[in-house]
């Protein structure tokens, strides 16, 4: 997601300052104009504005605060957007570190899939006060719009609400699937069928694809899957909400993580009900590898 939100920063015409744990990662960035950055803390001194994606909250502690890190860089005056789906009392602990350091933070976590941050077509659900919201979306609006969500913290709220909903239907997509084929209902018609229906989702439209394929989409693991998983169970256990049916979702996806691993892609947990019946659920059709295309 961050390599290819970058890219569109870069074809904006942004001047940008790129670093990853893997260089390799930056050499078509670096090719097309960006420069390299050898740390996180080179990456974030003499910058207007500093943006993070990374994949888990320890790994966003680990880049802001280690040896090296952001902090021991960044200057005062800078903003501070992380676009991770992250722990909100995280995002809280650094954020207040970042501001006795004169860095204003806001936390806008996207969503789009890889296709969306490719074409510059994602949502980000952005948290912070005004005028820090003010001075983030004319960048932010370049990767594609931007959802004022309220103070800092309700980014993340917001997202894990929608991962929250996306998880349940990719929980449950496989089973309607398999309903279906086994009354005698061919696939197509099937998918059709939902796609114009009270059953339409962006599961149904976007990742059904990738169980008729067969790969089940190893864009986005089930261990990621897992993490904003727990992530929505702390949320829920901080507002008080009882979430049973996210409970079960969790446990789904875990069952998929034991039996595929946590390395697979995310829609493995369609493939659950394809081995509990025998039967699997591919349609024959030029699916298009939305990762890549």
């Amino acid at each position: 997601m961050g390599s290819n939100m970058a890219m569109v920063l870069l074809r904006s015409g942004l001047d940008l300052k790129v670093h990853d744990i893997e260089r390799a990662r930056a050499d078509s960035h670096v090719d097309a104009g960006a420069h390299w950055a050898e740390t996180p803390a080179e990456c974030a001194r003499d910058v207007d504005l500093l943006i993070t994606s990374l994949p888990t909250p320890n790994v966003v502690d680990k880049v802001m605060r280690g040896d090296t890190g952001v902090f021991e860089g960044i200057g005062s005056g800078t903003l501070w957007v992380d676009t991770t789906t992250n722990d909100a009392d995280l995002v809280a602990e650094l954020a207040e570190i970042a501001a006795n350091m004169g860095v204003k933070t806001v936390d806008s976590p996207v969503t789009g899939a890889v296709d969306g941050a490719r074409r510059g077509e994602l949502t980000l659900f952005a948290g912070g006060d005004t005028d820090a919201l003010d001075t983030a979306e004319p960048i932010l609006s370049r990767m594609g719009r931007v959802i004022r969500c309220g103070e800092l913290g309700t980014g993340n709220a917001v997202k894990l609400v929608t991962n929250y909903l996306w998880f349940t239907h990719a929980a449950v997509i496989g089973e309607g699937l398999m309903l279906g084929r086994r009354a005698g209902v061919p696939l197509d018609v099937l998918w059709d069928a939902i796609k114009d229906s009270v059953g339409d989702s962006f599961v149904a439209r976007h990742d059904a694809p990738s169980i008729f394929a067969g790969h089940y989409d190893p864009s986005f693991s089930l261990d990621l899957c897992l993490k904003d998983l727990r992530l929505c169970a702390a949320l829920a256990e901080r507002g008080g909400v009882p979430i049973p049916i996210g409970s079960r979702v969790h446990e789904r996806f875990a069952a998929a993580a034991e039996a595929y691993g946590g390395g697979s892609g995310e829609l493995h947990v369609a493939k659950l009900i394809e081995d509990a019946v025998g039967d699997d659920l591919r349609l024959e059709g030029d699916w298009p590898l939305h990762w890549e295309a």
